[in-house]
This record gives structure tokens, C-alpha cells and sequence, in this order.
């Protein structure tokens, strides 16, 4: 297979543009640079705050980078998973930062509605089903949840999951009602559009080549211009911008794989009879979810690698094939890779690292609801001197190690990978 690494989400919408190259100066309250949905999420914060002095940057297009073309799943919670969340910070402080990711959540939903994006918005949920015979991974964190988070997700037992799910991979799992599932591309460029209706200004294809104080405030330099700003926001994700060392230097840029098969039809109904996402249990999972033309999306794994379109789609048809034998000889339309930012402690780096710059950055693959959590406490913190973010204090600019961290990063993958297959070795044998 030969194909250009262009995503179903960039093959489904129009060219757009949201705004020129920046050129000459431009003074404003504050620059975002970055147009994912940190960044957009930070602006859009600020304006439904009253402010509209604002200045948002971007090397290439809105949402080029993980935000237009990741998995599309809406839900809460971060990387970091709760029960670690909680063991760090205590039950206050991690609940507050968990309810924040879930208001995001409906946040999302709110700005669907109140700003119309035509964002393929399902409203299905989200399954997370087991991939073991343990069912005591899915009752501890179904009782965590609901104990310490005050969130209650529904139990699904085999034989109900397999009428959803037609596959004899899982065994039991859990359904979280209040997640959706949408297409990413289309909702940022629903973001840029109210942007630009409200006044900020939006500037494509605009790298920042340098951040240098300048007064009071910061000087963005770019190619052809520069922005003079009373606060600057980096929002810049896995494609760094090289402004500031220690910034860059605290996040691995990781890989991950998507593709989407041809429409299925009725076919569709061989493989699943649910509008829900799905992911599993295992660390190293799947994820999938029904589209509205009966494709289905198929993403997973994670890497330090990059690949080709020719390698996403072998490596992922080997895993759906494991999950859905059914789809053999599917044909695949769509398959990309592309960069995300990670950080060692697997939490996002949000807030104020000198006065006037601000960060949001490091989602660690599960971006699209602490995102809009990170704009919102950025444009709290900006707007109203709000300290929320304060929550995040002890996950800060910590170093990646690299470019150790890349090979520490892929063995600690490859060894969850391995100890993901040794139980379910473990748990078929001793089935048999």
C-alpha cells in the first residue's frame, strides 16, 4: 500500500483557512501559541470572559497536530489513572481535578450546542471492556469511581456486552453514559470559526521563531512579524516550539496509530450493534468507535516512532483482526501516525511558569476533555487571577530525560505490553 499520511478527519472536511500569516506587529492582551485545542480552548476561555485582545498563533493549520486527528473520544479523567491520582495527591485534591475533566466534558457539549458545530457528535457513550476473565479489574475501579469520585458507571455483563460488542475477545465490561464521540478536526475548526467570529485574531502557517521578555510583557517573533503581548500561553503539544528549553526539554513527543477501514453497511452490524466507543483494559489497548458512514475508526499502540501510512495499517489490522476475525479483507481507506506530548508523571503541565507565560502542554493521549480543562484554568488564571491551577502544582516541568526518556518510554510500553500478554496467557491456560 502507498498512500499520503492524510487522516479521515483532513479527507472529510473543506480547506479552510482561519486567518493569514502574521505580518508586521500586532500588540495585544495576549498571545496563544499553538492551534489545538489547548490553545483554542485557552482563547475561547478568555472571550467568553469579556476578553478579546487576544492573539492566536499557528505554525501550520488549526488543528494540524494530535487535537485534528486523535481517536475522538469525550470523556474524563487523564492519563494518570485515579487510583494513582488519589495515592498522589489525596482524595480532595484528586477529586477536584477528576470533576474538573468531567465539567469539561459537558463544557464541550455546551460549546457544541451553544456555537452549532457540525462536529458528527454521537452521544453513545463509551465502553470500557475487559479484555481478561478478572473481574476484579473492572469492580475495583467501578467501586474507586464511586467511593472517592462520586461517578457511577454501569456494570455490563458478557452476554449483554456480546450482543453490543460482536466479539469473544472480552469478558464483561463497564459503561461510562455521560462520554460521547466526535470528530476532532471538525470540532477545533468549529472552535477557530467562533474565535474569528468574536474578534480574536488568528494567524496560520505562523511559526514563533523566538519569545524574548519585553517590558512588562513578551515579544513573540515570528517569519515575517511579531506580537507584543502582556501574557503569552505556549500550547504547542508534541510539535515543539523550541521557545523555551526547560518547557521542551519536561515532554516526549510519542507517536500514535490510527486508521479507518472502508463503510461497512450492514456489515457494520457483524461487528457492533452500539453507537458507543470502546477501548479495553489492557495498558498497552485498543480503541475504536462506530462512524456515522459506517466506517469504523481503529486506533492503538504508541511509539517512539512515526510510521508510514503502510505501517500503521499492518501493525492495526493485526490487532483488529484479533478483536473482530469477521473483518478479514476489510479494505482500509485512511491510516496516519502523528505526535503527541507525554510527560513522565503522565499528567498535563498547566499554569504560570514565569510571570506572564503560561504552559498546557502534556496530555499524554487522553487530551480532548483536559484540554478544555487546561483552557479553562489558564483563562481563569489570566483573566480572573484564578488559582485552580494551582491543583497542578506538583506535576511540573519536569525533565523527559531525553533522549533517554524516548528509550525508557518504549521499554516501559513494550513491558506493560508483555505483562498484558503473560495474563491473558496465563488465563486461557489455565481455562483450558
Amino acid at each position: 500500500m502507498s498512500r499520503p499520511p492524510i487522516s479521515y478527519y483532513r479527507a472529510t472536511v473543506a480547506d479552510r483557512a482561519f486567518g493569514p500569516p502574521l505580518a508586521g506587529v500586532e500588540d495585544a492582551s495576549v498571545c496563544v501559541i499553538g492551534g489545538g485545542f489547548a490553545g483554542l480552548n485557552t482563547a475561547l476561555g478568555l472571550v467568553e470572559r469579556g476578553e478579546r485582545d487576544v492573539v492566536l498563533i499557528e505554525s501550520d493549520s488549526i488543528g494540524h497536530g494530535a487535537s485534528g486527528r486523535n481517536g475522538g473520544f469525550v470523556f474524563g479523567g487523564f492519563s494518570l489513572g485515579e487510583d494513582a491520582l488519589r495515592r498522589q495527591l489525596g482524595d480532595a485534591r484528586a477529586r477536584r481535578l477528576y470533576a474538573g475533566t468531567r465539567a469539561a466534558v459537558e463544557r464541550i457539549r455546551g460549546r457544541i450546542d451553544r456555537y452549532a458545530i457540525d462536529c458528527d457528535r454521537v452521544d453513545g457513550g463509551v465502553l470500557w471492556a475487559n479484555w481478561f476473565r478478572d473481574r476484579e479489574v473492572l469492580r475495583d475501579r467501578q467501586r474507586l469511581l464511586a467511593e472517592h469520585y462520586g461517578v457511577e458507571w454501569t456494570w455490563i455483563d458478557e452476554a449483554e456486552l456480546r450482543t453490543r460488542v460482536r466479539s469473544a475477545r472480552y469478558h464483561d465490561g463497564l459503561f461510562e453514559a455521560d462520554a460521547f464521540h466526535f470528530h476532532p478536526l471538525k470540532y477545533a475548526h468549529g472552535l477557530a470559526s467562533t474565535l474569528v467570529g468574536s474578534g480574536v485574531r488568528v494567524h496560520e502557517g505562523t511559526p514563533a521563531v523566538s519569545l524574548s521578555p519585553d517590558g512588562s510583557g513578551w515579544r513573540v517573533r515570528t517569519p515575517a512579524g511579531e506580537v507584543r503581548a502582556r501574557q503569552v500561553v505556549l500550547a504547542c503539544g508534541g510539535y515543539l516550539a523550541g521557545l523555551r528549553r526547560r518547557v521542551d526539554a519536561s515532554v516526549l513527543p510519542i507517536a500514535t496509530y490510527v486508521m479507518v477501514t472502508e463503510p461497512l453497511g450492514d456489515r457494520m452490524a457483524s461487528v457492533l450493534t452500539t453507537s458507543s466507543a470502546v477501548y479495553d483494559t489492557r495498558f498497552a489497548f485498543d480503541y475504536y468507535r462506530p462512524l456515522p458512514d459506517t466506517r469504523l475508526l481503529w486506533g492503538g499502540r504508541i511509539s517512539v516512532l512515526d510510521r508510514s501510512p503502510a505501517s500503521v495499517e499492518r501493525l492495526l489490522v493485526g490487532d483488529m483482526l484479533k478483536v473482530f476475525p469477521q473483518l478479514e479483507g476489510v479494505r482500509i481507506d485512511h491510516a496516519w501516525s502523528g505526535l503527541m506530548s507525554y510527560a513522565r508523571h503522565q499528567m498535563p503541565q498547566i499554569g504560570e511558569i514565569e510571570p506572564g507565560l503560561w504552559v498546557a502542554q502534556a496530555f499524554g493521549g487522553h487530551g480532548v476533555a483536559p484540554t478544555t480543562f487546561a483552557g479553562e484554568a489558564v483563562a481563569a488564571g489570566i483573566a480572573d487571577g484564578d488559582t485552580a491551577w494551582h491543583d497542578l502544582r506538583d506535576y511540573g516541568l519536569a525533565s523527559a530525560m531525553k533522549p533517554a526518556g524516548f528509550f525508557a518510554a518504549q521499554l516501559s510500553y513494550w513491558w506493560a505490553e508483555g505483562r498484558d500478554a503473560w495474563k491473558d496467557w496465563s488465563e486461557r491456560r489455565g481455562a483450558g
